[in-house]
């Protein structure tokens, strides 16, 4: 059976979003990544297959390590769908500053 993942299920584990700002930085092999979690490096192995499948992370080999790195553009994704609720906060906190506005102006009169 093939797993169906999309990377919204990738981001909502903590472990994979601390690995993606690892990698985010500089390519890791696995055994670095586990370096920085107080869990087994298979643990972070599965992580890192999830992350894979959802193709916000690639490996690419070097010799007899494999690196993995973060593949910046498919975090646009994400962006993307959070853009619709910035823009509901960014109308809400224009209004508020209108508001504080008003009601400094209504005191210095």
């Amino acid at each position: 059976m093939e797993a169906r993942r999309d990377i919204f299920q990738a981001v909502s584990d903590p472990t994979r979003r601390a690995i993606i700002t690892l990698i985010a930085l500089q390519a890791m092999t696995p055994n670095a990544i586990a370096e920085h979690f107080d869990t087994t490096r298979q643990a972070v192995s599965k992580h890192l297959r999830i992350l894979t499948e959802c193709e916000l992370v690639t490996q690419k080999q070097q010799g007899r390590e494999i690196y993995y790195q973060l593949e910046i553009d498919k975090m646009k994704e994400i962006d993307k769908w959070l853009e619709q609720f910035r823009k509901i906060w960014e109308t809400r906190f224009n209004q508020l500053d209108n508001l504080l506005a008003t009601i400094k102006n209504k005191k210095n009169e």
